[in-house]
Order: C-alpha cells, then structure tokens, then sequence
C-alpha cells in the first residue's frame, strides 16, 4: 500500500474514532441532562431538614442518673498535632436507639437491624397539651386513632414519634423527675399502643423525646417488653418534634454499628 494510502487510511479511522467519540459524549450529556432535571423532582419531595438529635456529654441525663459517657484527651492539637479522644459511653445515652436484643434474649443487635428499616416514614402523635398538666401522660390508642383519623392509615415500615414537649426540661431535675421515693416521672407510650401498632399496622420504630420508651413510672417497662422482642426498635431522647410535621416526613437514624449492641447513640434526621 502506498504512503499516501496508508495516510487516507488512518485518517479516515481517526475521524470514524471522533464521530464515535462525539456520539458517545453527546448520548452522556443527554444521560447528565436527563439525569439533572430529574433530580429537582427527587429533592423536592422535601424542602429541609430537622436535627431530631440533642448534644451530649457527662451531665446529659441518663435513666440511672449516672453520667453516660466521659471522655479523655491524650493527644491535643498544641502538644501533638491533632485533637484525639478516648469514650466510654453507656450505650442508652443521649439521643439513642434501642435495639430489639435491648429487651430480648435473641432479638436483633443493633449492627443487624436492616438499614431499610432506618430510613423511614414519620409519624409525629402530639401529647404535649396533656403532658403540660400530667407527667405521666401516656401515648394512648386513641391518640394513634386520632391522628389516623386526621392523617389517613399510618404507612408501613414508619416510625411513631410521641412528641410530649418534655425537652423543654432538658437541663433541669425535671427533666429526669424523680421524686423523693427515686421514681422518675415522665410521658412514654402506653403498652396498648404499642400492641396496637404491633397487630394493626406495619409500624417499625417508635420514638420518644423522653428518657424511656415507658412512661418513667413504670417499673415493669411494659412498653419496652411488647415493641422490642417483636424485632422493632425505638429511639429515646428525640429531639425537635415540634418542628416536624404530623405526616409527610422521612426520618433517617444514624445507628451505630458495633457488634452485639443494644443499641448505641444515634444520629436522627427528619427530611421535611
């Protein structure tokens, strides 16, 4: 073959290479158009997002009234270089998950709970009107009725969140309330509600934005024995349920992942 043929040759092989080459980048940014215009229509589904998680240390309130965590520093930025430090938590301290192995002998650890049961429908049953006058107050099943007749069914796989206003005492003796006998007093869901939800509905995760699941009176936790051996979690400590809507949320837990937890501090999000 001739130089010049040889030439033409590779030359009409490069520029069959770059019609290849322009096709395939046009079909990407068509893909990445396509791709981008859809996303709005994902995201805008929810306009926000609501921190349901409280900031805690040594003095954040604990059921036993015990410091749940504490924490030591050897390595600080001026003498190391960087900022290091060694926790020992208490595993139901803070805003944090229970766990179903928390009240069970064989449940789920925490590492094993199905990340898709994380990401969940919220469901928000507001108390705080009741709870305002009576400490003990308890999420009953005619509050989940009430809010099923306000919002429709309650979806599969959500989480109920029982919004009691008790944060506001966050920081004070009320909040663990405890009376001269050592009995603490605060709102938590009747067991009713809990088998209620259990037997109707295909709820996963109960909520409270108090220190126990049980209202703090109650010394038998019957709340907790109902939810937890059944393979459901709950989440204590919850955070900025006012701000959250009563339908149409989504909320995501955070749940630590250490093997053979009962559960652990959990980072809660609501998109909204």
């Amino acid at each position: 073959m001739c130089d010049h043929c040889v030439i033409e040759t590779v030359r009409e092989r490069m520029m069959n290479r770059r019609d290849l080459f322009r096709g395939a980048a046009a079909a990407t940014a068509a893909a990445a158009v396509a791709t981008t215009a859809a996303l709005p229509a994902r995201a805008a589904a929810h306009s926000g997002v609501v921190d349901l998680t409280h900031a805690y240390g040594p003095d954040f309130p604990t059921y036993f009234g015990e410091p749940g965590i504490s924490m030591e520093s050897p390595y600080n930025f001026a003498e190391h270089g960087l900022n290091l430090k060694v926790l020992t938590v208490n595993e139901h301290t803070g805003t944090h998950i229970d766990a179903p192995l928390h009240f069970s002998a064989d449940g789920q650890s925490v590492e094993a709970i199905p990340i898709g049961n994380l990401v969940c429908p919220l469901c928000v049953v507001h108390i705080h009107e009741r709870a305002a006058d009576d400490a003990d107050a308890m999420l009953t099943p005619d509050d989940l009725k009430a809010w099923i007749s306000a919002n429709g069914p309650i979806p599969d796989n959500a989480c109920v969140a029982m919004h009691s206003g008790w944060e506001q005492h966050l920081g004070t003796d009320r909040f663990r309330n405890a009376d001269e006998n050592g009995v603490q007093h605060y709102p938590g869901f009747h067991p009713e509600a809990a088998q209620m939800l259990i037997e109707e509905t295909g709820t996963i995760g109960i909520a409270s934005d108090t220190l126990s699941l049980d209202t703090g009176s109650s010394s038998g936790f019957e709340s907790h024995y109902a939810w937890l051996p059944t393979n459901r979690w709950g989440l204590e400590n919850v955070a900025n349920l006012a701000n959250v809507p009563m339908a149409g949320a989504t909320i995501i837990v955070g749940a630590p992942t250490h093997k053979g937890g009962t559960g652990g501090p959990a980072r809660v999000l609501a998109l909204v």
